[in-house]
């Protein structure tokens, strides 16, 4: 296969950011803190053309390009984008959300409200699925597919209102199901909810229902039904580990992923729609994430965890893939989109050198022409990353992502420890921006998949129940220990950052460890995991089987004081940065500001950077960077890097 690197004409309008980071020696933070150049990439039904979620100075642009050359270009502002889709060849689906304040009678006093913006290719006027609807409340809930020629007909769920003496009323909150000319803007409804559960459906590719899941989140019972109301499989899911994922890859079959025993591994679920007995599908297979068509709405592959190489089930196509996949050695490829006769792909590789690039591949021509890059940064300029094995104090095998400071030796470096969010999650290696930014500061970043960690089987996922603050904190320490055995990082120049979970592990590893790190960074972190489980079982409605879950996961009521740094705050040995974005509705803002105001009371050194505007994933550039560049600034100050090598 012949690779062509074209000139990308999407990027000339990003500006002088793309010039300065490949110019310059070493990328300013601003390349890693602000949004990506590019964000997200789509093709469409005939793989004619491509569109893409652009930034510049922190504003989104959407860009639609045909043959290389845009054809269109829409700014967005600082819409925060969560998904772009085709619908057909004629209009782009950009999928947009904002957090949205409740009325008081609801459980949860915030909530992330979603909206589709339909963007026609010739230029017609923008416009959004329920804009000013008083018939649907706070825009969509779910996006349920396209239908009908060139992907006219929009499938949208969306919470129907009534009136009640002139006043507008919620029904139930619970989303109706509408069918949307995405032509005429006209709407009907098609599916409603019933009275005592929450249903999502299943449509075939012509937009009719195949399968409903109704699910009642106070008993834990679930059913799927098929189109006329005739009960396939039933169960019971105190935890909500239900969900209907596509069509089956033979005729007149559904996928459905469950929990065995809702205690057990997760699995995959081939039903008949005539009631017939289901099987586990793929039950050899580690799955990282599905490959579903959009056209057809069947599963059609997968992508297998640890090595994250793409499964096609049509041998053809997975020969295809397989080949494409050959072309870019030593990376990640992963599959973005594809046209209906599969000769033009999508892919999207990343890792050693490469910052994320998106490649538009033309099997007819042998060749592969970049679309776009996520990151505009030099590949001399992308630190090394390498899978690093170790053993826990226990004994159990670990892993971790190692990524290196570029140009320097790998010999005594400064050292961040990095543990993901989740913790049902998984680190890989590939470009990632909190870790390439501290690396380019002259630090070793390592990345620990701590017992819990999703992508390891089953007995690794489970070892981490129970283990908030314990093994699962150890695990992070022990990763330390190993790189200084190895002499790759000096371990009394230590600092630990993490988000969300990271951001628990990141406290903990100052209050219920000690003498191990220079300082820690908590952004978006869990302090008190008591009032987070009493948080998050109010906004369920007082979910008794939700309580029992985070028992098993977390521990029980009377460990939570014991794992909660907040309590512990009298016992901190280092330094703590805490960043919080107000917005947060996964884990609320006074999480971090209980936290800082137990350091205060306790004496101890504590900055608490707080993110006007922000949410749980860091959607705003700004604040992004914002975010960045204080964890540096604190880790630079209590950890000091090595000075940079000549370049």
């Amino acid at each position: 296969m012949i690779v062509s690197r074209i000139l990308r004409a999407a990027l000339l309008m990003l500006g002088a950011s793309v010039v300065t980071a490949l110019a310059t020696a070493a990328p300013p933070l601003d390349v890693y803190g602000r949004l990506p150049e590019t964000e997200m990439v789509a093709m469409s039904l005939s793989g004619k053309r491509i569109a893409l979620v652009a930034t510049v100075k922190d504003q989104r642009r959407l860009i639609v390009l045909e043959d290389g050359k845009v054809i269109l270009s829409q700014p967005f502002g600082d819409q925060k984008v969560r998904s772009l889709r085709w619908a057909g060849d004629e209009n782009v689906l950009m999928q947009v959300s904002r957090t949205f304040s409740l009325a008081v009678e609801f459980t949860g006093s915030r909530s992330e409200m979603t909206s589709v913006i339909v963007i026609p290719v010739d230029k017609a006027p923008v416009w959004a699925v329920f804009e000013r609807d008083k018939e649907v409340f706070a825009g969509v809930r779910g996006i349920y597919g396209m239908s009908g020629a060139n992907d006219r007909f929009g499938y949208f769920g969306g919470i129907a209102t009534r009136l009640d003496r002139a006043s507008v009323q919620v029904n139930d909150g619970r989303p109706t199901l509408f069918r949307v000319d995405l032509l005429t803007k006209a709407k009907a409804p098609i599916a409603r909810q019933p009275d005592n559960a929450y249903r999502d459906w299943l449509l075939g590719p012509d937009g009719q229902i195949v399968a409903m899941l109704d699910t009642t989140s106070s008993l834990g019972d679930w059913i799927i039904r098929n189109a006329n109301g005739r009960a396939l499989v039933s169960g019971k899911s105190p935890s909500g580990s239900i969900d209907l994922i596509s069509l089956g890859p033979k005729p007149n079959s559904l996928i459905y992923w469950t929990r065995k025993d809702d205690t057990d591994e997760g699995m995959l679920i081939e039903q008949p729609l005539d009631g017939s007995p289901g099987k586990e599908f793929l039950s050899d297979e580690g799955i990282n994430d599905y490959i579903i068509d959009p056209r057809s709405r069947q599963f059609i592959g997968y992508v297998s965890s640890g090595d994250r190489r793409i499964h096609m089930l049509d041998p053809q196509q997975d020969k295809i893939v397989t080949a494409t996949g050959k072309a870019f050695p030593n990376l990640t490829v992963g599959l973005s989109g594809w046209n209906q006769a599969f000769d033009r792909l999508l892919v999207f590789t990343t890792g050693q050198g490469d910052p994320g690039t998106w490649w538009q591949v033309d099997r007819t021509k042998r060749t592969a022409d970049v679309v776009s890059v996520a990151y505009a940064i030099d590949p001399a300029d992308v630190g090394p990353i390498r899978t690093f094995a170790y053993s826990a104090a226990d004994g159990l095998d670990m892993s971790g992502v190692l990524t290196l400071p570029p140009g320097r030796p790998a010999k005594n470096l400064p050292v961040i420890l990095l543990p993901h969010g989740g913790p049902r999650s998984q680190d890989e290696p590939v470009f990632d921006w909190w870790a390439q930014a501290m690396a380019s500061r002259g630090y070793a970043v390592f990345q620990p998949n701590f017992r819990g960690s999703t992508g390891f089987g089953r007995a690794f996922e489970q070892a981490g129940w129970g283990e908030w603050g314990r093994k699962m904190q150890t695990d992070i320490s022990d990763g330390l220990a190993a790189l200084a055995k190895e002499g790759i990082v000096d371990p009394k120049r230590a600092c630990i950052m993490g988000g969300s979970y990271g951001g628990y592990a990141a406290l903990a590893g100052v209050t219920l460890q000690q003498n191990i790190y220079r300082c820690a960074v908590s952004v978006a972190g869990v302090g008190n995991v008591a009032k987070l489980v009493a948080t998050k079982c109010r906004e369920s409605g007082g979910n008794s089987f939700l309580n029992r879950y985070y028992h098993q996961q977390i521990g029980t009521g009377r460990d939570y004081a014991a794992i909660s740094p907040v309590n512990l705050a009298a016992k901190a040995d280092a330094p703590v940065l805490l960043i919080h974005g107000v917005d947060d509705i996964v884990v609320p803002f006074d999480q971090s500001s209980d936290m800082a105001a137990a350091l205060t009371r306790a004496g101890k050194p504590v900055e608490f950077v707080k993110l006007p505007g922000e949410d749980h994933w860091l959607s705003r550039g700004e604040t992004r960077l914002a975010m960045l560049k204080a964890a540096v600034a604190f880790i630079e100050k209590h950890n000091p890097p090595d000075p940079a090598p000549a370049r």
